[in-house]
């Protein structure tokens, strides 16, 4: 399918599609504030037990009273199907009259509901959770471009390490324009993109690495980077499919709990695989045919002050 396609000669293409993208997400981070779950912002957990089984789309109706239909519903206890006797809401922080007034409403809407849990997620919990999340990815970046360093060189690493900050900005301007919420576990699925699209990255810069030695003197980088993609584009391609079909199972078939976890690896995993072979060696050969050229003009110059002197 892809046999004779040059990936490298649409460098363009993919530069200004991937500029585009990456400007409409700044501007949208810039204009619009991130939905913060609980766990970086603070807030309460309630959980209710019912005497029969109930959806969350009817618990949310009787949040709908209070402002609180955006909360977190989580089924638990006895599920059957799309339903269940135990209901956990995470919500903004709640008085205990304002918690009392919402079991109050969930009963006139629902019926049957009793507390069973109020616990109160405190700011200093969120700051530090924030914290040692930021922490993680920059350790995750740091390690990253270290392996690549030393396994190829740091043009490769500074290669798949702007592929990668790519893949984030996707996730992070579809999160902020739609206003969906970043929990803890938004975070978790962030990192595994960060694994997904760096492991991408090091298949296709593998293969570089070996046809660098095959490959004739005369072959230019584009070719070289073409012929590499090429060679491993059907395992990119076969690990993709199979990894969005679990994927889109968790989200279509995994409730409201894991629906933004899923989302996150679904968006990240089609752009981590788009950056990794179009944008991320794209700016491998671009970077080495500037060397090139500058190596080239050099040489040039320098052979006419040679032939100046003599």
């Amino acid at each position: 399918m892809f046999k004779n396609f040059d990936f490298i000669g649409h460098k363009k293409i993919w530069f200004t599609f991937s500029g585009i993208m990456i400007l409409l997400s700044i501007i949208s981070i810039i204009l619009f504030r991130f939905n913060w779950g609980i766990d970086f912002t603070g807030g309460t957990i309630l959980e209710l037990g019912f005497n029969k089984n109930v959806t969350v789309e009817e618990v949310r109706d009787g949040l709908r009273e209070d402002g609180l239909q955006t909360s977190t519903i989580q089924l638990s206890g006895n599920i059957s199907g799309e339903s269940g006797d135990d209901v956990i809401i995470r919500t903004r922080n709640l008085s205990s009259e304002e918690a009392q007034t919402v079991v109050a409403h969930v009963n006139d809407k629902v019926g049957g509901a009793e507390v069973k849990r109020i616990e109160t997620v405190g700011a200093v919990i969120g700051s530090e959770v924030t914290k040692s999340t930021l922490l993680n990815v920059l350790i995750s970046f740091g390690a990253m471009i270290l392996y690549m360093s030393i396994r190829f060189e740091h043009r490769i690493a500074i290669s798949a390490i702007v592929a990668i900050c790519h893949d984030i900005l996707m996730v992070l301007g579809v999160f902020v324009f739609f206003h969906l919420e970043v929990d803890a576990s938004f975070l978790a699925a962030i990192l595994t993109v960060l694994g997904y699209s760096m492991n991408e990255s090091v298949v296709i810069f593998d293969r570089i690495r070996e046809n660098l030695h095959t490959h004739r003197r005369t072959d230019s980088f584009a070719t070289l980077a073409n012929d590499s993609i090429h060679q491993t584009i059907r395992r990119s391609l076969y690990t993709l499919t199979t990894t969005l079909f679990c994927v889109a199972s968790l989200y279509f078939f995994g409730g409201d709990t894991t629906k933004n976890f899923a989302l996150v690896m679904l968006i990240g995993f089609i752009s981590g695989a788009y950056s990794s072979i179009c944008v991320a060696s794209s700016i491998w050969v671009t970077w080495h045919e500037h060397l090139h050229s500058e190596r080239n003009e050099k040489r040039g110059t320098e052979k006419k002050l040679k032939t100046a002197k003599a």
